[in-house]
């Protein structure tokens, strides 16, 4: 199996890396892609573990863009970890994700409900590589004991339309292309079912998109048919994982629960920029 879209603590996981590659290669995952949300602090531990189960590990990332006030999410594949470039734009995609979050705590504060918004960010402020989301306050809400699971704070409180929404702030879809790039690596569009704009991703390719992330667990057999037809015809790759975060309001519950095929992978990888020399 070959999984391109896995999520550890570095970001919204619930497994740390070597806890994901333990769980991975027990499922028998033998390519490992981690793409942690806007940030990279995952990649050293989980390339180490990946060594070590003899899994061959893919550096990743999911940075999330923004069009017309809705999230487009964006993987990253084969960059460079160690760009100082990617670092300062990861930082500041970063920081906008603390005060979003704080807007939000403040949105469930005028409607009766408090958390400590200094307690749900304290992770991020600790270690400024790890990357704060909404999940963290739905976590949170959960402990409290203002709702029964992360997926109803979603549906209650922190969905788009939601009282607690905040739009995000975040670089345009063709600014994230050209970041990765510049990195070193290849953008693919993640899950555009859930996004519902088929319609820009042939914008999205003139502008630098690199694939479409075709395999998913929310994708059925004819989504899968209709973005590797669209692929194809926008002489784009494709990409494909299990959107893992050990997590159930995520849904996927094991590595591996979507796999991209080998010659898809074998067409994503030879797309790869060569090594600067």
């Amino acid at each position: 199996m070959i999984d391109l879209h896995t999520h550890t603590t570095a970001s919204d996981g619930r497994c740390t890396p070597s806890e994901l590659v333990a769980r991975a290669s027990q499922a028998g995952v033998r390519v490992l892609g981690v793409t942690d949300h806007d940030t990279v602090a995952g990649l050293a531990e989980a390339a180490a573990a990946c060594a070590a189960a003899d899994i061959e590990f893919v550096p990743g990332i999911e940075i999330t863009a923004v069009l017309d006030e809705a999230d487009v999410h964006v993987l990253g594949y084969f960059l460079d970890s160690r760009s100082p470039e990617l670092a300062a734009f990861l930082s500041e995609q970063r920081r906008c994700r603390i005060d979003r979050v704080r807007q939000m705590i403040e949105r469930l504060r005028t409607s009766g409900i408090a958390l400590d918004a200094d307690e749900v960010v304290r992770p991020a402020i600790d270690d400024t590589s790890r990357a704060t989301g909404r999940p963290w306050i739905a976590r949170a809400l959960v402990a409290a004991g203002h709702v029964d699971t992360t997926g109803e704070a979603f549906d209650r409180w922190l969905g788009r339309g939601q009282s607690a929404f905040v739009p995000r702030c975040a670089a345009s879809p063709a600014e994230v292309f050209a970041r990765i790039h510049e990195a070193g690596g290849l953008a693919s569009l993640a899950h555009p079912l859930l996004l519902g704009r088929d319609a820009s991703i042939a914008a999205f390719a003139a502008a630098g998109l690199d694939a479409l992330e075709a395999y998913h667990p929310d994708h059925d057999g004819p989504a899968t048919a209709r973005y590797l037809a669209l692929a194809e015809e926008l002489q784009l790759a494709v990409s494909g994982g299990s959107d893992y975060h050990a997590d159930h309001s995520h849904g996927s519950t094991t590595p591996g629960s979507a796999s991209l095929p080998q010659a898809a992978f074998d067409l994503l990888r030879s797309r790869r920029s060569p090594p600067a020399r």
